[in-house]
């Protein structure tokens, strides 16, 4: 379950110009504690804000300072259009909540709650996701450390494994790890088995 956040004293950038939108938008996050800055300039990788606000009926793809489908903030769309190129560009962009146009104060909280709870969890999914590439590019190191156990020990493949596990265990490492101590020392572990 995810918490519902808090946004007093975050700070949200909304990239789109001054309206009666944006004025609405404005006096609602006030409510809520949040800061916001309007602009209708690209942002700026440095100094980012907790939340991203971006008119996606007029937006560009320079606006935002990362690479498409990886936003560095959670990204919320204003969105007054049905036009599917507009849709994909706000996806394209990391959009993950939509506030549509013309903006009413009870669709904000929810897209704000919407947007940081999706990009949590891509957050937590693509660090996933990288410590098992890196698990998976180090399984050559496991079955070599494997291998010199079945040729020192003279014992099987499921007894080498076995051995290394409960090794990696004890020592409360990863077996990739291991497997790489055990392969980089010239003596073999002496506490495996």
């Amino acid at each position: 379950m995810i918490n519902t956040p808090n946004f007093a004293g975050w700070r949200v950038a909304i990239l789109a110009e001054e309206d009666a939108n944006t004025d609405r938008l404005r006096r609602q996050l006030t409510l809520l504690g949040v800061a916001s800055a309007l602009q209708w300039l690209p942002l700026l990788p440095l100094d980012l804000p907790e939340l991203v606000i971006v008119d996606a009926d007029r937006g560009w793809d320079e606006l935002l300072p990362w690479p498409e489908g990886k936003p560095a903030r959670p990204v919320v769309a204003l969105l007054g259009s049905e036009a599917p190129g507009r849709i994909a560009w706000a996806i394209g962009c990391g959009a993950s909540a939509i506030i549509p146009k013309p903006v009413s104060a009870s669709t904000i909280y929810p897209a704000l709650v919407l947007a940081v709870a999706s990009h949590q969890r891509r957050m937590e999914a693509e660090a996933q996701v990288a410590k098992l590439e890196e698990r998976l590019r180090l399984r050559p190191v496991v079955f070599a450390a494997i291998n010199r156990l079945k040729t020192e020990r003279r014992i099987d493949d499921e007894q080498a494994y076995r051995l290394l596990r409960e090794c990696a265990m004890q020592r409360r490492m990863p077996m990739e790890q291991l497997a790489a101590l055990f392969l980089g020392s010239s003596k073999a572990l002496k506490d495996v088995g």
